[in-house]
């Protein structure tokens, strides 16, 4: 199974907490289209033995893309590999791209599962995070979505400054309601050279509290975990057969080509990423060069990312995998390195398979980074 990400870096503006690459300029959009559809061309040999099982529109906001534009960008993908007879076709989208007439003309295209960027149906919230849309356009949108597609996930935020563990429930009842089979939610994290970090470092707004974040983590696993979703990895919960199929690809190590301004690709030995600047890859690929820089991923570096995505899935860590993966003495020393967590409740063994706990699960990032092997010699 292999999957192609395309990148759409646009967006209508800038939400305060987003460090993702995007441009508010739509002036080079059509070049931008353009230049996407010839590097899928580029890069068809990459995958001339492989079945392409999932599409990916992420961005930046996919939405901002008229439905021909999207369309023209699928059949290019048809038209130079090889795809499954039902691949999973995702479309990221806001509220405030999701009309109802957009919405009917998305639902006869090739899309198959909309991800749609709720984050919260608070008023407050929405303009802290400078979001394009309102409460009213997140609840009348799904009211919509939900009417034509059956594969929908939406993205909620929590941690945020303000939010009570009242709020925090209502926002996951409410997006309950409307009947939806996958969420995903995140954390409101402060990166650098964000907007966000400028308000709160000027005052404006409070620091994100980790012990608000982690209560709401806990009422989120427990209240989806009762309405019959399956929390399958850290961040994302689905109902049976509506697991993220492009995500858990990621999670469980396929190859996967990233196309568009720094995508990221994976062949299983080697990673890359284009180069973040619109106008240095429109140049680029006018000039037939990929602009992509790779690195080969050393033992450790593959030993690491098993661990880190092993532990945040439901499918943990192979205590066997590691061993006939990476050897003895990396299995020698993740037994030791974990011994202290297995101790504290945070991580548990079955059937040889290491898995963060209901207690650990909200530190598992932090746990996983004292497992790396760090510093080793290849």
């Amino acid at each position: 199974m292999s999957g192609i990400y395309i990148h759409i870096p646009f967006c209508k503006q800038a939400c305060h907490y987003c460090d993702f690459h995007f441009s508010t300029s739509m002036k080079k959009k059509d070049e931008m289209v353009l230049a996407l559809a010839k590097e899928i061309v580029m890069r068809k040999n990459e995958f001339k033995n492989d079945v392409v099982e999932t599409i990916y529109f992420g961005g930046g906001t996919p939405s901002v893309l008229t439905n021909d534009e999207i369309n023209f960008l699928i059949s290019e993908v048809y038209k130079n590999y090889k795809v499954s007879e039902n691949p999973e076709i995702t479309l990221e989208a806001n509220p405030d791209d999701l009309s109802t007439e957009r919405i009917f003309e998305l639902s006869k295209s090739p899309i198959n599962r909309l991800s749609i960027g709720i984050q919260s149906f608070y008023e407050e919230d929405l303009k802290m995070m400078n979001r394009a849309h309102n409460s009213a356009e997140a609840k009348k949108c799904l009211e919509e979505a939900t009417k034509y597609f059956d594969n929908i996930s939406l993205d909620l935020i929590y941690g945020i400054p303000g939010l009570t563990d009242e709020m925090w429930k209502q926002n996951i009842e409410t997006a309950l309601s409307f009947g939806v089979p996958h969420i995903s939610s995140y954390a409101l994290t402060v990166e650098p050279k964000t907007a966000l970090r400028k308000l709160i470092d000027t005052g404006k707004i409070a620091e994100p509290q980790d012990e608000v974040a982690s209560n709401h983590f806990m009422i989120l696993v427990d209240t989806l975990q009762k309405n019959g979703f399956i929390h399958y990895e850290l961040s994302n919960f689905g109902k049976e057969n509506y697991f993220s199929r492009n995500n858990s690809a990621y999670w469980l190590g396929k190859k996967y080509i990233g196309i568009g301004p720094s995508a990221h690709s994976y062949d299983g030995e080697k990673r890359g990423w284009n180069v973040a600047n619109n106008s240095l890859y429109l140049k680029s690929i006018q000039e037939n060069i990929l602009p992509i820089e790779t690195e080969i991923l050393s033992k450790s570096d593959r030993y690491n990312e098993y661990i880190m995505t092993g532990l945040r899935t439901i499918w943990g860590v192979s205590l066997e995998r590691i061993e006939k993966e990476f050897g003895l003495e990396y299995l020698d020393y993740l037994q030791k390195q974990s011994q202290k967590f297995l101790n504290d409740d945070l991580l548990s063994i079955e059937n040889n398979i290491l898995k963060p706990t209901v207690k650990g699960k909200f530190l598992t990032d932090g746990i996983a980074s004292d497992l790396f092997y760090l510093n080793l010699e290849e």
